[in-house]
């Protein structure tokens, strides 16, 4: 994956789908289900007020009803990380809940 979005970042686009495609199928064959999702999904860097790539990941797991317990499972961090990543993605969103940040993941096609 690294060295597709190398190849992106050098604009050679051919290469980069390429490496893209080979990661994809190593991920599938690992059954690396998070890995997969963040290669198919979109552009983590262009995500909106200025989250993160992993706010952007807890959000996309948030989206789908996961717990901050399946969250944390899911990407191998404690359960107060999980929840200090929320209360930073509300702040930045400007949003109190967990519904009102799924609708502006669905808003932002950040899903």
């Amino acid at each position: 994956m690294l060295q597709g979005r190398c190849c992106a970042a050098l604009g050679d686009d051919d290469d980069a789908r390429l490496e893209f495609d080979s990661a994809a199928s190593v991920f599938h064959d690992l059954h690396a289900l998070p890995d997969l999702r963040e290669l198919r999904g979109p552009a983590l860097a262009d995500a909106p007020n200025g989250l993160t790539p992993r706010e952007v990941q807890v959000l996309r797991a948030v989206a789908t009803g996961k717990t901050n317990r399946a969250i944390a499972h899911e990407f191998v961090i404690s359960e107060k990380t999980v929840a200090r990543h929320l209360s930073n993605i509300f702040t930045k969103l400007d949003v109190s809940s967990r519904a009102a940040a799924t609708a502006y993941a669905y808003e932002h096609r950040l899903l």
